[in-house]
């Protein structure tokens, strides 16, 4: 029904996302420039208030920023692009500190310092914490920075498409949850902050909210996708309900302990023991519960009763009342049960170390962007230092873009909106077809199965056909019912057919990739291929296929040699 007009909005900078990074970015414009934030939850819901263990930076004596690069170029397995890392390494002191300054209450020395901690493959003890809450003290922190600078919000919309007009963006479409109405919204920049998308796996310490919304979006309109198959599997989750275990549990000491009581990692990691990278950890696990060495069969134990209560309660208090409340267990008397489960994306939108993709006027930034700062595998603490030193680098990148961008017409994103509101309305005035809970159990079941820490050509074949034939029955299915006023079943088909679109790149981007690298294991080529898969990989959808390609990594001051620990 055309006739029903379509409420148009215009603003200079549109940011989808309202965890850090996409804060970041809207600070760093809204003195100059009007910027608005869409997001489907409230800000401090986003998912950096999840973040636990601690943000990284070289603040003490004897670091320094080219030990935290080299660090992380090796955690990375030599895939990070060097430049970007150069720059998120020697600006990390400087967003501790701007933080600092705006009231981020970080744990402290008995000296009144910014208090640091051991984290996995880091030769110094640099990453910097608040207790175990670290995200939720710099979301709330950035969010009053928001608040105080004018940042327009619109809590609680859902965007349904971005709109490109030749090789720029334009603007958006999306809906109001709360009216269930679509609107359009014009603007000369579009950032993409919408954050990982683990929820594409069963098995996740993701919230909800992580179905890669953005990245999908972004990969209809052309934007390429870069790495997807380096999915970050973290160690210790939760066994029965995947909640994140901190690694600052092990920074602070904790210990891994298979049924037969014994700290094993002395076999994979001698040197660095439960404090090697991620990838690393999470192998020797799954290969300790592999081996029938996990406790049931199931799971292996994260101990810290050697810690003492005052150590426990003052450090991580957070994780103890997890235990407590999802496992029944108080980490000061009894072990946890843990197990590996996906945590972090490492790939994402394809863009360059100041945000810019391919498409004029589309940026993207923190977990939704591969720049790529990772690599093969992502250290932890590296993950909040991204979203703000790289929001407050898109954001300077933004400004001095938008003086000379031309204003779109209203007419590119109102054409689109009418198509997407016919689309909803399809799909509300059905009264039967598949079930997308029933797609999305099967999706995430088997990418839990045949995409996980251990993969193999025959697993990944069958997954991506699995995955191709989920997304033939998605285009039968149904919302269940009519009403669009806060119409969850529809939020959730439109995550499900956002989160269909990268499990498909995630199987074929590892299907493609016939090496081991980083958080990328393939049991039929365990070795590591610097002269054929020293690559990134891109995909780019076309028409009705996803294009494959292979682009070079930015290496620079450090050598590419083995990875050991």
């Amino acid at each position: 029904m055309r006739w029903l007009k379509i409420t148009l909005h215009e603003h200079d900078v549109l940011v989808v996302g309202s965890g850090l990074a996409g804060l970041r970015v809207a600070i760093q414009l809204a003195k100059d420039f009007d910027v608005a934030i869409l997001t489907k939850v409230h800000p401090l819901r986003s998912h950096s208030v999840a973040a636990q263990g601690g943000i990284n930076a070289s603040l003490g004596t004897g670091d320094s920023w080219e030990q935290h690069a080299f660090d992380t170029v090796k955690g990375s397995d030599y895939l990070a692009d060097q430049d970007v890392v150069e720059i998120l390494a020697k600006e990390a002191p400087r967003a501790i500190i701007e933080n600092e300054r705006w009231g981020t209450a970080f744990s402290r020395t008995e000296d009144g310092k910014i208090a640091q901690r051991p984290f996995g493959g880091a030769m110094f003890p640099r990453t910097c914490y608040a207790a175990d809450r670290t995200g939720h003290n710099l979301l709330h922190t950035t969010f009053e920075q928001a608040l105080r600078v004018g940042v327009k919000f619109y809590n609680e919309w859902f965007v349904t498409s971005l709109v490109r007009d030749g090789d720029h963006v334009c603007g958006l479409t999306a809906f109001d949850i709360s009216t269930g109405d679509v609107h359009s919204f014009a603007g000369k920049a579009v950032v993409i902050a919408t954050g990982g998308f683990g929820r594409v796996y069963s098995h996740s310490t993701n919230a909800v909210i992580n179905t890669g919304d953005g990245c999908a979006l972004a990969f209809r309109i052309g934007a390429p996708l870069k790495d997807m198959e380096f999915i970050q599997f973290h160690p210790t989750t939760l066994f029965g309900s995947s909640i994140l275990m901190s690694e600052g549990a092990r920074g602070e000491g904790g210990y891994l302990v298979n049924a037969l009581g014994e700290r094993f990692m002395d076999k994979y990691a001698p040197e660095k023991m439960e404090l090697a990278p991620r990838d690393i950890v999470a192998r020797a696990i799954k290969t300790e519960i592999n081996e029938g060495r996990g406790i049931d069969d199931q799971y292996i134990h994260l101990d810290l009763r050697h810690l003492g209560k005052d150590k426990i309660l003052e450090r991580l208090p957070g994780i103890r009342e997890i235990s407590i409340y999802f496992a029944g267990v108080d980490p000061i008397d009894e072990p946890i049960p843990i197990r590996p489960g996906q945590h972090y994306s490492m790939g994402g939108i394809h863009c360059d170390k100041n945000g810019m993709t391919p498409i004029e006027g589309l940026y993207a930034v923190g977990e939704a962007a591969c720049m790529s700062v990772h690599g093969a595998n992502r250290l932890g603490g590296n993950s909040l230092l991204e979203t703000l030193v790289f929001g407050r680098i898109v954001g300077q990148r933004i400004a001095e873009y938008l003086p000379n961008a031309q204003r779109p017409s209203s007419t590119c994103v109102e054409d689109e909106a009418f198509k997407i509101r016919h689309k909803l309305q399809e799909w509300l005035l059905k009264d039967k077809g598949e079930n997308p809970s029933e797609i999305r159990e099967v999706m995430g079941e088997t990418m839990d199965r045949l995409v996980g820490v251990f993969r193999k050509e025959s697993d990944l074949k069958a997954a991506l056909t699995m995955i191709r034939e989920l997304k033939e029955r998605f285009k039968n299915v149904f919302a269940g019912h009519s009403d669009k006023r806060f119409n969850y079943s529809l939020i959730r088909i439109l995550e499900l057919e956002n989160m269909l679109d990268l499990a498909e790149s995630i199987a074929m981007g590892a299907l493609m990739r016939r090496e081991s690298r980083g958080a990328h294991w393939r049991l039929d080529y365990p070795e590591r291929d610097d002269e054929n898969f020293l690559k990134h990989s891109l995909f780019t959808k076309v028409e009705d296929y996803v294009k494959t390609e292979i682009i070079p990594v930015n290496l620079g001051m450090f050598d590419v040699k083995e990875r050991t620990y």
